[in-house]
Parts: structure tokens; C-alpha cells; sequence
């Protein structure tokens, strides 16, 4: 696919969503009564992507509280409805629903995976954050749908949040060893489990322990804005012994992006494509959040979200990160060296990520 048509699929698609989320048949109540207050009908306003602008801009607190069945579109009445908790990090957790796309999001991220290092029919663990995040969920179903079994070892970052503030260091420290506790049971007593997900500061101290290697992991993707050039140098030189590493970048919000190959003559730099056309990632300018910066340049992230599900239009994220080229696998803009955003730092708490 050429990147001209990367974006005329993604204009087709937003007209599409724009379509469903703004028709008194299938629409969210939320986006029905947004609607009815603008004066115009984004349905026949709205064309192209860029014409998402026309919206302004998603706000944060709309997802804080309900009631949730605000944002069920009617297309969707009677389905089961997931709700999903981001980490909560930033005070009041957002929320958002879901019935299928953490399934069609992880399928896709399927296809992204090679068979050599995340083999079919290989059992998986999760270790990482379960309770009302989806990432639990997914994790699991992209394991079955592979044709595995997933192990699960819980994790509280809520929990962690509150002990870092009290500067509770050792407890962090006991929690740490109490979840690769667990995780070295599992895999010791599992061997076919072959693929991992884990965050980075629970992978390096998982590597502290024992062999990944020699235990018969050949895959692990790993996610977290605490995943630094420097960090991915030492985790595929030092901690891996050649087990595939995969970074990701992803939230309950969007989903999932997926990372072009690390290669040590680019230092590692960490450049991840979002699943377009189901959800975009653009590099603002801060002070000018509709102005799209130039390649190479610094801003902070916005993100737009579009599935049947859930609608999201131009929602700026707590992070930050350099525009990218186009990559051939993935014609459309990448994001660079994702990190906390500067203006937000003192109030974001990575906890264990």
C-alpha cells in the first residue's frame, strides 16, 4: 500500500465511523447529543480525516465517571459490554467501553508477530496489570487465538502508585520480588510456555533471576513510555541472550502500535506505527495543538481513536515523542522515542512500568 492510499483509506473510514457514531440508529447517546449542540451535522460536514478538527478537541474528564452507558452505541444494544480502566496514574481512572475491539485490535497485532519467536500453538504469561484493564484480556485472546494457553500473574500499579508517593521504597521492592516470585513458578513449571508479556522493570528484574533463554522463552514484547533507546540497548544486548524482543506502544484508549525492527546502527531508536485506520497518532505542537510538526521534530501526542465501538477525535496524550517518516511495512507517520510528556512530568507516576 502506498501512503496516498493508506490515507484515502483512512478518509473512507473516518466518513464511515463519522456515519455510525452521529446516526440516531447506531450512534453513542454522547455523541448524539454532541451533536445536537454543534448547530451542524458532522455527517455531512466531515470528509476527511483532517476534517476531524472540526470537533475540537476530546477532553479528558468526559471519560472520568459515568454514567458509561453513555457511550454504548445504540448499533450495539443488547451486546455485552466490557468497561475498561486506564492505570489510573493521573488520578480518576478514564474509562471506555468495549464488546470486541480488544479482540480485533490484538488480532491485528497478531499478524505482526513471526511464528519463529512467537510460535503457533505456544503457550503465553502475562505479567503485567490485570483488575479493570483490558490489557489482561488481550494478552489472553491473543494467546488462544494463536492457539495457546495464557498464564496470568496479577499486578496492582495502583497499589505501587500509593507506596512510591509515601517513598515506601522497600515495600516496592517486596511487591517487585512477590510478582517474579510467582512469574518463576509458572515458568518453571510450565515449559511450554514460550512468549511473555511484561513490562520493562519487571523484565529486568525477571533477567536478575534466571535465563529466559535457557528457560525457552523465544518471544517477549514489552510495553511502556519507561522504554528508552538506552533501556532497549541493554535489554537485547545484556538481559535477552537473543530472545525476540518486541516493543509496543499501547493503552486502553487506542489499542495498539507496533514498533519497526530495533537495529543497533540506529542506536535503538524506538519508532512505533498506530493501527490506522482504526486509530491515528499525531505529533503536535504543544502550544498549537492543531498544527501537526514537521518530520524529526518534537511534540506532544495526540491520538484519535475510530472504531465502531468507541469514537475518540483528537485526544492529547501525557506523552511525547518525534514525528516520523512513513515506514514500508507501515505507510502512514510513525512516532519516535515515545516518553512522559515534560509539562506533565511531576504529576505522572510510572510505578512498575
Amino acid at each position: 500500500m502506498t501512503t496516498q492510499a493508506a490515507r484515502e483509506n483512512l478518509d473512507a473510514w473516518t466518513r464511515e465511523i463519522v456515519a455510525w457514531h452521529f446516526s440516531p440508529e447506531t450512534g453513542a447517546p454522547f455523541w448524539l447529543d454532541y451533536a445536537a449542540k454543534l448547530g451542524w451535522d458532522p455527517r455531512k460536514e466531515i470528509h476527511v480525516y483532517n476534517d476531524l478538527d472540526k470537533l475540537g478537541e476530546f477532553q479528558d474528564d468526559w471519560l472520568r465517571g459515568g454514567p458509561v452507558q453513555r457511550w454504548i452505541p445504540r448499533g450495539y444494544a443488547g451486546k455485552p459490554v466490557y468497561v475498561f480502566e486506564t492505570g489510573g496514574s493521573t488520578g480518576v481512572p478514564k474509562s471506555r467501553i468495549s464488546i470486541d475491539d480488544f479482540r480485533i485490535d490484538y488480532e491485528h497485532f497478531s499478524t505482526t508477530l513471526p511464528d519463529s519467536a512467537f510460535p503457533k500453538g505456544a503457550d503465553w504469561a502475562h505479567i503485567g496489570p490485570s483488575g479493570p484493564r483490558r490489557l489482561r484480556l488481550a494478552i489472553e485472546h491473543l494467546c488462544q487465538h494463536r492457539g495457546g494457553v495464557c498464564f496470568c500473574v496479577d499486578l496492582d500499579p495502583r497499589w505501587v502508585i500509593k507506596l512510591i508517593k509515601r517513598g515506601a521504597m522497600q515495600e516496592v521492592e517486596l511487591y517487585k520480588q512477590h510478582v517474579i516470585d510467582q512469574t518463576l513458578t509458572i515458568l518453571k513449571a510450565n515449559p511450554n510456555v514460550k512468549c511473555l508479556f511484561i513490562t520493562p522493570k519487571l523484565l529486568e528484574a525477571l533477567c536478575e533471576k534466571v535465563s529466559l533463554r535457557k528457560l525457552g522463552i523465544t518471544g517477549i514484547f514489552c510495553g511502556g513510555t519507561e522504554m528508552t533507546p538506552q533501556w532497549c540497548r541493554f535489554a537485547v544486548e545484556e538481559l535477552l541472550d537473543g530472545v525476540a524482543f518486541h516493543p509496543t506502544y499501547g493503552n486502553t484508549l487506542m489499542g495498539l502500535a507496533v514498533s519497526r525492527p530495533l537495529r543497533a546502527e540506529e542506536n535503538y531508536a524506538i519508532v512505533y506505527y498506530p493501527p490506522s485506520p482504526r486509530a491515528m497518532i499525531e505529533i503536535v505542537d504543544p502550544d498549537n495543538t492543531t498544527q501537526v510538526v514537521d518530520y524529526g521534530q518534537t511534540g506532544r501526542v495526540r491520538l484519535t481513536t475510530l472504531t465502531k465501538e468507541f469514537f475518540m477525535p483528537r485526544f492529547l496524550e501525557r506523552d511525547e515523542a518525534e514525528r516520523e517518516l512513513p515506514y514500508e511495512k507501515y505507510p502512514w507517520d510513525g512516532v519516535k522515542n515515545v516518553r512522559p510528556f515534560r509539562q506533565l512530568e511531576k504529576s505522572v507516576v510510572e510505578g512498575v512500568y
